[in-house]
């Protein structure tokens, strides 16, 4: 405690440490004025035309025409495999089969569950 003493005794003194200048309230309103740039004038918004308002709608729609597209002609292959696959003689029925039986197993249902499900009058 006695250090703290000695340092305070020091170091300290009665006047406020923090202070402001002399007669600097005085003109600090027209200095900070002139220190700030000067406002520009305000500019008119450019008007905007016809094309401008239409072209979001053309883009959009240019999309939609691109990916509708993309899909026909991903489908026409598709198309041209199947048929190609017919044509050479490929017989579906044992894929069929196959399929089907995977499926069946998959949904984990007895024969009779099976049957009693496909040959239901009330299937919607």
């Amino acid at each position: 405690m006695k250090e703290e003493d000695i340092l305070r005794k020091k170091l300290s003194t009665k006047e406020n440490p923090f202070k402001v200048p002399e007669n600097y309230f005085e003109n600090f309103t027209s200095q900070m004025m002139d220190q700030l740039p000067e406002k520009p004038a305000r500019v008119e918004p450019k008007k905007t035309t016809t094309w401008q308002k239409f072209k979001p709608f053309l883009y959009m729609a240019a999309m939609f025409v691109g990916a509708a597209l993309i899909i026909k002609v991903a489908s026409y292959e598709m198309d041209k495999n199947e048929l190609a696959r017919q044509m050479e003689g490929y017989e579906l029925s044992e894929a069929d089969d196959q399929y089907f039986n995977e499926v069946v197993n998959g949904t984990m249902l007895d024969d009779y569950s099976l049957y009693v499900y496909l040959t239901s009058s009330d299937n919607e």
